[in-house]
């Protein structure tokens, strides 16, 4: 059985495991930078989803962030962003991309810390649940989707915003199933915040309840699924997920995520770095003055 020991980041464990009776929640643990998602935080997650996986008395699984945000996205600028570290690689057999340089560097280490290991938690046979509050931006869109279904509170909002950088979306693209097509362009090209509600009225929600009532709404939910037979519940995620990559899912994403690498490419080239000059600091910028316009 795995053994969940989580990388710390000032004294504190950046994912945190708790076991609530037949349900396993998993939390970002870090509020202070809006639980942006850093490699530590990539794997920390696997290693909390492989423990969930390996108990038997775990039937249903719970995602959360950490205090008033479920994810701010990935983490481009804070202190402890660990881009340039190793780590031994679990989603994807390919290099480490610490020594390498450019297209070489990006590819390696975004096809295993983001694509790979969200699509390795898509394929965990047991329910998972999002429990989302606050923002899920970017690189948190794809921690929710990875998920089986999303409940969120009525603050919650949803935005992809980073055509700003030039890039077509997030790495694990799968904004046309999540929501209909049409939909799915106008999230990438305003960058908007779409909030809970609409995000109900699209299909990427499941439920929306109070702020105060999500955790008991979440748990209630996944004790009633826990009731169910494990096997049963194994296949039916397997047979609802094959008929999504029928359906072009995985091929899609495969596509998408050539032309996210020819963004950071373009960005590389032409501008001052692969993110096109953006940092953490600039994105909030712009996305707050963003949402005051829209």
């Amino acid at each position: 059985m795995t053994t969940f020991e989580p990388a710390q980041e000032n004294g504190e464990p950046v994912v945190t495991y708790e076991v609530r009776g037949p349900v396993a929640l998993v939390t970002v643990n870090r509020p202070k930078y809006t639980n942006a998602q850093n490699s530590k935080v990539t794997y920390a997650l696997d290693s909390a989803f492989t423990q969930a996986v390996d108990d038997d008395a775990v039937k249903v699984i719970v995602l959360a962030g950490a205090g008033k945000h479920f994810s701010g996205g990935h983490d481009i600028g804070t202190p402890g962003r660990d881009i340039d570290e190793s780590f031994d690689r679990r989603a994807v057999i390919w290099w480490d991309h610490v020594d390498k340089q450019g297209v070489d560097s990006r590819y390696a280490r975004e096809s295993e810390v983001y694509l790979g290991m969200c699509r390795r938690w898509r394929e965990i046979p047991k329910p998972m649940i999002a429990m989302v509050q606050g923002a899920c931006i970017a690189g948190g869109l794809m921690l929710a989707w990875s998920c089986d279904f999303i409940v969120a509170s009525e603050d919650a909002f949803f935005a992809d915003p980073v055509v700003r950088m030039n890039i077509p979306g997030v790495e694990y693209f799968a904004h046309p199933w999540q929501m209909n097509p049409r939909a799915a362009k106008e999230f990438l090209y305003t960058g908007d915040r779409f909030p809970a509600a609409r995000a109900l009225a699209l299909g990427m929600v499941n439920h929306v309840v109070p702020r105060d009532e999500l955790e008991g709404f979440v748990f209630t939910m996944a004790e009633r699924i826990a009731t169910m037979p494990r096997l049963g519940l194994a296949l039916a995620k397997k047979a609802v997920n094959q008929a999504e990559d029928t359906q072009g899912l995985r091929v899609g994403m495969d596509s998408v995520f050539g032309l996210h690498h020819a963004a950071h490419a373009h960005n590389a080239e032409v501008s001052t770095d692969s993110l096109a000059g953006l940092d953490a600091r600039s994105m909030a910028a712009t996305n707050r003055a963003a949402a005051r316009d829209s």
